[in-house]
């Protein structure tokens, strides 16, 4: 346990160096926090900088959001936060909604995400499928309420990439 520990505060070190060296031609500070404005933590916790720090650090040592705020900065804002929020709002709802296929707040997320409505159906499918393995997982009954809304923004994510021309 102690080399996995390790190894991912190496990685987040070697992360943190790289954006160092993307970032030397902006002025400092001009860039999103990595831990208070990316990552999970910043989707689910907008108004608490805490928890969003917190959360963050406890879901991956704080690699992804040093990465979304390095690689691109973009991410810490707008859309993706939005529709994360609505995801961890609408988890049950769009959960069912997937299943069916269709329903407002599965619209609104595909939506928000700039997915036309011609795409809906296939982004929707393949949100389903990617979801059948999560949801069929023995562990998913154990998981918290931000490690499921997690999962299904991914596959959100991958789904709207894959189809939607935005």
């Amino acid at each position: 346990m102690n080399k996995t520990i390790l190894s991912s505060a190496l990685t987040s070190i070697l992360l943190i160096s790289s954006s160092l060296t993307v970032a030397q031609d902006k002025v400092a500070g001009s860039g999103p926090n990595p831990f208070s404005d990316c990552g999970i933590g910043a989707a689910l916790f907008t108004k608490t900088k805490w928890a969003a720090v917190s959360s963050n650090i406890i879901w991956d040592i704080g690699t992804t959001a040093v990465t979304s705020a390095t690689a691109s900065p973009e991410t810490c804002s707008g859309k993706t936060i939005e529709t994360a929020q609505l995801i961890h709002r609408t988890y049950g709802e769009l959960l069912e909604e997937t299943a069916r296929g269709n329903g407002s707040h599965l619209t609104a997320m595909l939506n928000m995400m700039g997915c036309e409505n011609s795409s809906h159906a296939a982004a929707t499918s393949d949100i389903r499928i990617k979801l059948s393995t999560e949801i069929t997982n023995p562990n998913y009954q154990l998981k918290t309420a931000q490690e499921k809304s997690s999962a299904y923004y991914d596959a959100m994510n991958s789904a709207v990439t894959a189809n939607c021309s935005s």
